[in-house]
Order: structure tokens, then C-alpha cells, then sequence
């Protein structure tokens, strides 16, 4: 076999579809962003906008995170030395699990190297845990949670988007005697829509299953003291499993869950992904202390976001941009095509220095592709004004379709 044909022709089949994925070089300057520096190819560099970024709060330059890993650093040194189960163990790692236990008001808390990792991990454990799991999986979770329920090998069922009535039908019809889970998140972060987190768990309770939410692209942005929709909404103590990310509002990296003592001793003991991966160094385990320690606090920096996002999709609806709004703090724009939609991405970028990847299949289904802005608070009217005005132009030097509101 010709195995460099085979990878010519699967890579020639992103560029025929025009999704192939271009990364570029971004020196992030702290104190700085979203201001960045891009390299291009040619070598020289072009000053830019991060628009596209997950730090959403701009936590990842905040001083009381980089002061305390500074002083982990000159403590601990760089790495954690191994497995947690080996000498990656530090008390940096047990005051954020600590820190996060708190945070959703459960007993324990488990740190991953990510919240992919988290996902993964613990759905494809839990089937170990409980014979004949059955697990019931929103149809737009994350790859990170498709992946995990996809490995456990147990029973599975996918339920419609969202679709409640579904998630009963898919319940009622099998053995109410077999142990089930529900698994769903708070904030798709595609569209930008809800989970209906409230009726998930009166169904949970109905049927006498456990329930698992994915919350990474709402710690830290909703809730009093940041700890999600689910505290937003006082329907943490309903939740078994909380999942979460330090590497989207805290600004730093790792993932976790949050659950009962038993179930994180039950995780830590038999999944794999925790067992046999080096832990978080110390140094990023202490950023994330502070990080999250300092927005249940912090409630200046959620309004701030919110208000951001909420006049970027003003600014944006008002020039009849297709935008999808379902109240949350992303902003997708639809282009429906890849071709355009990495058109734009460029052209934004060469002529605008303003960064903005495009979002292809298998992201979001083909023929919903989109551009998706994430603003923050320290995107100040100056990058609202360039971004507004570039997006005016360039819809229309390319003669997409103005619309009304998408969603």
C-alpha cells in the first residue's frame, strides 16, 4: 500500500471541501490581550485582535493568577514528577480539588490534565462502576462526551437536541430496574443555547437516574460565585457529576468533576485516564487556585462579559448579520458555507488584523458554518468599533445574505 497517497488524498479531501484548517503563530504579550502578534509565512508580523479566544474573562493574564504561579514555580520547580497515583500528588493539586469541591458544592472534586480528558474518562468508566449502565446522551454533546459513551462499551441512546419529550420516550422504553445516566450540558457552545438543565433533572428523578453535565463554557461566567448554570439556577445539588474546565474562564488549563467522595474515589480508582496521565504541574494547578478562587468573587468581570456579548450581538443583528441568539455569551455569525466561511476568516485577518477561525463540519453540521466571535472584557470599543465595521464591509464585498435574526 501506498500510505503517502492515503495521506495526500485524505488531506486533499479538506482542501476539495474547503475545510482544511490553517493554524497560525500567536505571541500572546500579557498585560496585552486581546491584543496579540501574528508570524506569517513569510516571517515578518502583523499586529492582531483575538476574537476566537475561550479565555473568556481574560483570567489568563489577571495578575493574582500569574503571581501565584510565579511563586509555585520558585517553590515546586516545573513539573509534577508523575502519575497521580505515583508523585504527582502536591498539595497544589488537593487545594484545587478542594477549591472546585467547593465551588459546586459537592464533597469532592477530581482533577484531569483536561476537561476532554474528563469527559472521556469518566463516561467510559462508569459502565465499570454500574452493570448495565444504560447512558442517554444529547445529540450535540461534545466529542469529548461522545467519545466517552462511544469506548464504555455499555448501552447507549441518543436523544434529540434538547428534546425532552425524546429523553422520556427513550427512558419509558426500557428496563426501569437498569441503572441509567443522562448526559447533557449547560452551554452548547456552537449555538450558544441552554440545556434544559431543570426538566433533565425531574425526568432523573422520575426514572432513578444519575445525571451528568458538561458546564465548561459556564464556570466561572454564571452563577454568584461562578459556578455555572447549575448554580445559577440552584440545581447543583440535583446534578451527580459536574464537569468542568480550568482552561476556558479561569484562563489556565485542566479539567475536573465534581460529584460525590464516592464517586470521585470510584473514578480516581479504575479510570484509566487518570491513572496513567502525568498530572497538571504544580505551577498551573496553583494559577487555577487563584483563578477560581478570585472569580467567586468577581462578579464585576461576568456583567462585564455579558454586556459584551450582548451589544456585539446588537451591533451585529442590527446590520442584519445571521446571528444565532439564544441569551448566552456566544456569538455565532452563519455563514452556511466553507469556502466563504474560511474567505472571510482571511480576509479579516490579512486585511483587518482580526483573528476569527472559521467553524466547519464535523464541528457543526454542514451547511451551518459559521464564524464564532467570542467577546470579552477586555475587548474595548476601539476592537468592537474595527470588528463591526470589518464585518459590514466584507459581508458585503462577498455578497452573502443579509438576514434577520438565525436563532
Amino acid at each position: 500500500m501506498d500510505y503517502t497517497a492515503q495521506l495526500d488524498s485524505a488531506i486533499a479531501r479538506l482542501h476539495d471541501e474547503g475545510r482544511y484548517r490553517t493554524f497560525i503563530d500567536i505571541e500572546r504579550r500579557n498585560g496585552h490581550f486581546p491584543h496579540a502578534v501574528r508570524t506569517r509565512p513569510d516571517g515578518s508580523q502583523q499586529n492582531i485582535t483575538v476574537w476566537c479566544g475561550n479565555d473568556y474573562l481574560g483570567m489568563g493574564q489577571h495578575p493574582v493568577v500569574l503571581n501565584a504561579m510565579h511563586e509555585a514555580v520558585d517553590a515546586a520547580g516545573a513539573g509534577s514528577g508523575g502519575t497521580r497515583n505515583i508523585s504527582g500528588t502536591t498539595v497544589y493539586h488537593k487545594r484545587l480539588e478542594a477549591e472546585l469541591a467547593d465551588l459546586h458544592g459537592k464533597e469532592a472534586a477530581l482533577l484531569f490534565t483536561s476537561a476532554y480528558i474528563a469527559n472521556d474518562a469518566t463516561l467510559s468508566t462508569l459502565p465499570k462502576l454500574f452493570p448495565g449502565l444504560i447512558i442517554y446522551s444529547d445529540a450535540l454533546n461534545h466529542a469529548s462526551m461522545i467519545e466517552g459513551v462511544r469506548r464504555n462499551g455499555g448501552a447507549k441512546r441518543i436523544f434529540r437536541h434538547n428534546d425532552v419529550a425524546h429523553l422520556r420516550e427513550l427512558l419509558e422504553a426500557d428496563d426501569p430496574k437498569a441503572p441509567k445516566l443522562i448526559a447533557f450540558e449547560s452551554v452548547y457552545s456552537m449555538d450558544g443555547d441552554f440545556g434544559p438543565i431543570e426538566e433533565i433533572c425531574d425526568l432523573a428523578d422520575e426514572f432513578g437516574a444519575l445525571t451528568y453535565i458538561d458546564e465548561v463554557h459556564a464556570v466561572g461566567m454564571y452563577g454568584p460565585r461562578g459556578g455555572g448554570l447549575t448554580e445559577r439556577d440552584r440545581l447543583a445539588h440535583r446534578i451527580d457529576i459536574i464537569n468542568g474546565t480550568l482552561a476556558k474562564a479561569y484562563g489556565v488549563m485542566g479539567g475536573y468533576i465534581a460529584a460525590s467522595a464516592k464517586m470521585c474515589d470510584a473514578v480516581r480508582s479504575y479510570a484509566p485516564g487518570f491513572i496513567f496521565t502525568t498530572s497538571l504541574p504544580p505551577a498551573v494547578a496553583a494559577g487555577a487556585v487563584a483563578s477560581v478562587a478570585h472569580l467567586k468573587t468577581a462578579q464585576d468581570l461576568r456583567d462585564q462579559h455579558q454586556t459584551q456579548a450582548k451589544i456585539l450581538k446588537l451591533r451585529l443583528k442590527g446590520m442584519g448579520l445571521p446571528l444565532i441568539d439564544h441569551g448566552s455569551h456566544i456569538v455565532p455569525v452563519i455563514v452556511g458555507n466553507p469556502v466563504h466561511t474560511k474567505k472571510l476568516s482571511d480576509m479579516l485577518l490579512d486585511d483587518y488584523g482580526i483573528y476569527v477561525q472559521p467553524i466547519n463540519f464535523p464541528t457543526v453540521p454542514r451547511g451551518t458554518e459559521r464564524l464564532r466571535f467570542t467577546p470579552s472584557p477586555v475587548h474595548g470599543p476601539d476592537e468592537m468599533n474595527r470588528l463591526v465595521q470589518a464585518m459590514d464591509e466584507l459581508w458585503s464585498h462577498c455578497a452573502l445574505n443579509r438576514a434577520e435574526l438565525a436563532g
